[in-house]
């Protein structure tokens, strides 16, 4: 249990009274020694002795449940706008701050113990590869003997050197609200875990999620226009923004030299700067990319100079592939990773959903991938159609009450890269897979791409599978780690690891 001395240190505040007065001088003293039992921002789960969080959110305004969290007993309520309380028990402390994100970031971190100053973060922000550097880092770090806990789109995974567990919680965000990750940081640090690694997302930067402590290492993989729209950001430059926040809130920045947006993004940055990349002016640079193309494997070797020189081979393929594993060796190296360690991992490194390779045969390759946008697509068929594959098939869908031009412009792009598109459903959501299928059409229709439809997934792959041939690469792309299906708000059993080896089994019998 703490006080509220203990929770508002660190952030600007007055004490007021329902309907907004604020409070007297002589009250002030007891409102700070208010003992609390417990911290949330979900009026449901509040307790007596809580602290509620009035968060203003997209759906919904906490401050609409000020009432009900009063009743329920909370001491404290967090508040950005005046609310009124009636009643005749005790009434809560009011607690008014410009943004109740902000503060909540604050006091979580006070909440748990700032439990950040017990591990190395590692924070990683772009648009593509947050997910596949962190867990180059992470093999890495491991490799090296270091204690490594992940935070990221596909889960959350570390080891707990108390109980021997490993403990790995699929994400519900790709960064997790602020009270989660700091009870998370608490748990790793109670764990033994010594160094987290964790991707950082723009709305996570634009909504406060990780302020409340200072990040060692602030990493930033490139920019390219996503997530604008409605319920996201409202402009490219408001995304461009959002990222650069992350340098203001980190001791050392380490950013891709060659990305056009760079000097952008680290303008107004705190902390000190390191690049890589290909380009002579990188601090740490790649040189001499070779393509490896074996049955299973399709992957790159370079070199490096600057910073650190060593020979590299990993098992995921092209330009892009090299610029995590650059990323990843720059931000080992100041974790004393030597040149052996790092190669090893990097030979062994693998993230599930992202380039992952699945044995079927050993005339053609397939592979999942989480491509699930026109860019992230473009870059994959361009990637392998380096390795001049007999044919290249791109099997997608598109998610449903989803941007309507995503699905025109990846039915575009693969129409105009692959040699063959399989359209099929993702995650329709309320939509019928039909509809989506229609829209992907519409842009496959403006090229002279060659493709067929087949709205059952399962079938899609069958037929991927069946009509493979030799020297093919075949790719399913956008769901990559996620191992469920979404149709009118519930969330079906879908893995397509699971579907791979039904459709072997099946063929085969």
């Amino acid at each position: 249990m703490r006080t509220l001395t203990d929770l508002l240190e660190k952030i600007d505040y007055e004490f007021v009274l329902p309907g907004g007065n604020a409070l007297e001088e002589a009250a002030i003293a007891s409102a700070l020694g208010t003992k609390i039992s417990g911290i949330t921002n979900d009026s449901r789960s509040v307790t007596e002795g809580s602290l509620f969080f009035c968060i203003i959110g997209a759906n919904s305004d906490g401050h609409a449940f000020a009432q009900q969290a009063a009743d329920a007993g909370a001491a404290v309520l967090v508040i950005s706008k005046d609310v009124e309380i009636n009643g005749s028990r005790s009434l809560p402390v009011l607690v008014k701050v410009e943004d109740t994100r902000y503060a909540m970031a604050f006091i979580s971190a006070a909440w748990y113990g700032h439990p950040a100053r017990e591990l190395k973060t590692i924070g990683v922000t772009g648009t593509k590869g947050k997910t596949t550097t962190t867990y180059l880092i992470k093999s890495i770090l491991e490799n090296t003997g270091r204690r490594v806990g992940l935070i990221g789109t596909i889960e959350t995974w570390y080891h707990n050197e108390v109980t021997g567990e490993e403990i790995r919680v699929p994400a519900k965000n790709t960064t997790p609200e602020s009270i989660v990750l700091q009870r998370t940081f608490r748990e790793m640090a109670d764990a033994g875990v010594e160094v987290v690694v964790m991707e950082v997302s723009s709305q996570a930067l634009m909504m406060h999620r990780s302020q409340g402590f200072v990040f060692d290492l602030g990493i930033f993989t490139n920019l390219s226009p996503d997530h604008i729209g409605a319920g996201e950001h409202a402009s490219f430059e408001e995304y461009l923004h959002c990222k650069s926040l992350l340098f203001r809130q980190c001791r050392i920045g380490i950013a891709n030299g060659d990305d056009e947006h760079t000097k952008e993004v680290l303008e107004g940055c705190t902390c000190e700067v390191e690049t890589y990349g290909f380009g002579e002016n990188c601090d740490l640079r790649a040189l001499s990319p070779d393509l490896v193309h074996t049955p299973g494997e399709l992957g790159v070797k370079f070199r490096t100079e600057g910073l650190l020189q060593m020979d590299a081979h990993i098992p995921m393929p092209g330009k892009f592939s090299i610029y995590n594993a650059l990323c990843a060796i720059a931000v080992c190296r100041h974790f004393g990773a030597g040149e052996k360690q790092i190669a090893d991992a990097l030979k062994e490194a693998r993230t599930r959903g992202r380039i992952e390779m699945i044995p079927v045969s050993d005339k053609f390759t397939l592979m999942i991938d989480y491509a699930h946008n026109a860019m992230a697509l473009e870059s994959l068929l361009t990637t392998l159609k380096d390795y001049h594959p007999h044919r290249l098939v791109s099997v997608f869908g598109c998610g449903g009450n989803r941007s309507r031009l995503r699905r025109f412009e990846m039915g575009e792009v693969s129409g105009k890269l692959a040699d063959l598109t399989i359209i099929t459903s993702d995650n329709p959501r309320f939509e019928e897979p039909l509809d989506i299928i229609a829209d992907i059409v519409t842009g496959i229709s403006k090229t002279d791409g060659v493709y067929v439809e087949i709205p059952d997934r399962k079938e899609a792959i069958r037929y991927a599978i069946a009509n493979g041939e030799p020297g093919d690469i075949i790719v399913l792309a956008g769901k990559g780690h996620e191992d469920y299906q979404e149709i009118r708000g519930v969330k079906y059993p879908m893995d397509e690891r699971v579907l791979i080896r039904e459709v072997l089994e099946e063929l085969r019998s």
